[in-house]
């Protein structure tokens, strides 16, 4: 009788998975509370730098870089380590946030986000490939509370750190703002230090693999292009020469960045060969319009949330945890769900139709609505977020071997960042390019224009140092006309005097609106652009002034809550033909290791063979044993290189299982 083969042993302990774990943290912290700190104070940052209309500068150049370096990452640590390519990230991510500290201009300023982008692509990649190598899918469940705890600490505390960096004037002789990026120094030594310490990984040698350089220079060329001109298309025009010429570059760099690919094989930045798994192509299409819809629109409720409900930038962080609070719970029941049954093919459905439901819910905000309708659709579209983020992630893995897990979970989130980045530079084009528009047509309505009026023209309401500098902005080339038309005896401090006036200058002003918004516009009937570039106008201001102004930016966020609704529809309609097979029991790791003691289980039965049927039974026994000891000794060699400590054969058992015994 033929004797079973022996189990396979856990490559790893509990407490050495935990402490992989650590470092893992560390890095995914830096970049989680960077994201959290930043998108709260941008409006002060905005402000100060007096370019908040190019907020979406500065937020598109972070995605570029972060979107395209990840399939970098993905690739090189699959030839070189992962450890390495995390340790890199960290240095580059930190020389970023030292140099947008000293940043002069809102353009300035992208610049370095962008290389704070180039090592936030592996801070949040390079996480995930790891876990990816270390757990099955079914067992990442068991780990992911620790990931959740990162992102709900950084969540709290982002809001109220970037809340207090950016309502101080100055902390240390540096303008309080300016700390939202230099914390980051800090923060990233702690981080490297822990990486250094606590981060080891196994070592599989890839020899003969080449570097896809075209590849990655392609792709550059492919995605930059047509990156700007989806920022810059409203003011260049969506038709002018350079925007056609975008297009054109563009289009020519991702045709050469497919056949570049094709050419390359199993060497290539995306092999091409992931696209034959329905459930990888399918979780990579789902991913770029979840990306699209989720980064684009969520990056106008702190917007929202400070300009139409007037809350500080503290306030608005903490005003956005029912989003994170539905993360959390649909993170931890989906991914206990998962681990129990290792299916997961509801959660798409569910994710993007909750998704949707929150969108859906946006699209019916007023300027004066309640913050309880923002915070049930920010719930919403976090449960649904909850579903998607991770269920995306692990049906890309599960598809591939250790060989490709790495590019595998780049080329995922990198096609989901390619969403997000189109998101945000599409849908923050869209609002701020509205905005003047609806801005000015608010300011047509009749009784709009009429109180407005009322107030500007009341000088104990127009020279109140609130309402200075909205006056200069919006209201005082509308009424120094009228004042100067005025005969000297007009008391414009009488209540009944200035109605009168109000009433008869009304139809010339609402008419010249009127004008405006049909394209003939006059002096002083519109509100420029130029007045985004500084919203700081709002604070305090006379509710009758800022009316208006409220009343417009709700209009143009909810047309973008529309898009943000038909794309991730388009997702809910995907996903219900997603396709996902069980999850494999076993990490990549661990199959690898299997197979690794099977190569050599056969080779010592075919040497057992070897020396003629004169063993008789003896040999054949002795030979099972041998063979279970060396399948030990495979494994305990492995660990040993691991970690730099042998474990021996017949060592202390409790080292070679999955678990601590007192777990």
């Amino acid at each position: 009788m033929t004797n079973p083969a022996p189990a396979s042993t856990p490559l790893m302990s509990h407490r050495q998975i935990l402490f992989v774990i650590f470092g893992l943290m560390a890095g995914m912290f830096l970049s989680a509370l960077d994201q959290t700190v930043v998108g709260t104070a941008i409006r002060t940052i905005g402000d100060d730098l007096n370019g908040l209309s190019q907020q979406a500068w500065v937020t598109t150049a972070y995605l570029i870089l972060s979107t395209i370096s990840t399939p970098i990452y993905g690739k090189l640590s699959d030839i070189f380590g992962r450890r390495p390519l995390f340790i890199a990230a960290i240095v580059i991510f930190m020389v970023g946030s030292l140099l947008a500290t000293f940043s002069t201009s809102m353009l300035e300023l992208a610049a370095f986000r962008a290389i704070q982008g180039l090592g936030a692509g592996g801070l949040m990649s390079m996480p995930l490939a790891i876990m990816g190598d270390m757990l099955a899918p079914r067992e990442r469940a068991r780990y992911q509370g620790y990931f959740l705890a990162v992102f709900g600490i950084s969540s709290l505390i982002g809001p109220l750190v970037g809340g207090l960096f950016a309502g101080a004037q100055e902390i240390l002789g540096i303008a309080g703002w300016r700390w939202v990026f230099l914390v980051n120094v800090p923060i990233g030594l702690v981080a490297l230090a822990i990486v250094l310490r606590f981060l080891h990984l196994p070592k599989h040698a890839r020899p003969g693999v080449r570097i896809d350089w075209w590849g990655a220079a392609t792709i550059i060329i492919g995605l930059v292009p047509l990156l700007l001109v989806a920022e810059e298309g409203r003011d260049w025009g969506w038709t002018s020469p350079l925007a056609v010429a975008c297009y054109a570059v563009g289009a020519a760099g991702l045709i050469a960045f497919v056949l570049i690919e094709r050419a390359m094989g199993d060497d290539a930045l995306i092999p091409l060969k992931l696209f034959r798994s329905s459930t990888f192509s399918m979780a990579t299409v789902i991913g770029v319009f979840v990306g699209f819809g989720m980064f684009g629109a969520m990056l106008t409720i702190p917007l929202y949330l400070q300009l139409v409900f007037g809350s500080t930038p503290t306030e608005s962080g903490f005003q956005m945890l029912p989003m994170i609070l539905g993360l959390m719970i649909a993170s931890i029941l989906s991914g206990q769900i998962i681990a129990r049954t290792g299916h997961y093919r509801i959660f798409p459905i569910l994710g993007t139709a909750m998704l949707a439901g929150g969108f859906l819910d946006l699209t019916t905000l007023q300027y004066d609505s309640s913050y309880w309708v923002m915070a049930g659709a920010m719930l919403l579209i976090g449960l649904g977020l909850g579903q998607l983020m991770q269920t995306l992630t692990i049906a890309s893995q599960n598809s591939v071997g250790l060989r490709d897990m790495g590019v595998a979970t780049s080329a995922s989130t990198f096609f989901r960042q390619i969403g997000g980045t189109a998101g945000t530079a599409v849908l923050l084009s869209l609002l701020f390019t509205l905005m003047p528009a609806n801005v000015t047509g608010s300011l047509s309505d009749e009784a709009t224009l009429s109180d407005a009026l009322d107030a500007a023209l009341d000088p104990t309401v127009a020279e109140a140092p609130a309402n200075e500098e909205i006056m200069a902005t919006i209201y005082t080339p509308i009424v120094e006309p009228i004042v100067a038309s005025l005969p000297p005896q007009v008391d414009l401090g009488d209540d009944a005097a200035r109605q009168q006036v109000v009433e008869q200058a009304l139809p010339a002003v609402q008419q010249a609106f009127d004008g405006a918004q049909s394209g003939d516009e006059g002096d002083g009937a519109s509100v420029g652009s130029s007045a985004l570039d500084d919203t700081s106008f709002l604070t305090g201001a006379d509710p009758r002034l800022a009316k208006p102004f409220l009343v417009g930016f709700n209009e143009s966020a909810v047309q973008v809550y529309w898009v943000a609704l038909v794309v991730v529809l388009i997702a809910f309609v995907l996903s219900l033909f997603f396709r996902t097979p069980p999850l494999r029991a076993k990490s990549a790791l661990q199959e690898a290791a299997d197979e690794r003691a099977a190569a050599d289980e056969r080779a010592a039965a075919g040497s057992g063979r070897a020396v003629g049927a004169g063993a008789g039974a003896t040999a054949a026994v002795g030979g099972a044993d041998d063979e279970e000891r060396a399948d030990t000794g495979v494994i305990a060699t492995l660990a040993a290189d691991e970690f730099g400590a042998m474990v021996e054969p017949g060592g202390d058992p409790s080292l070679h299982r999955g678990h601590d015994p007192g777990d």
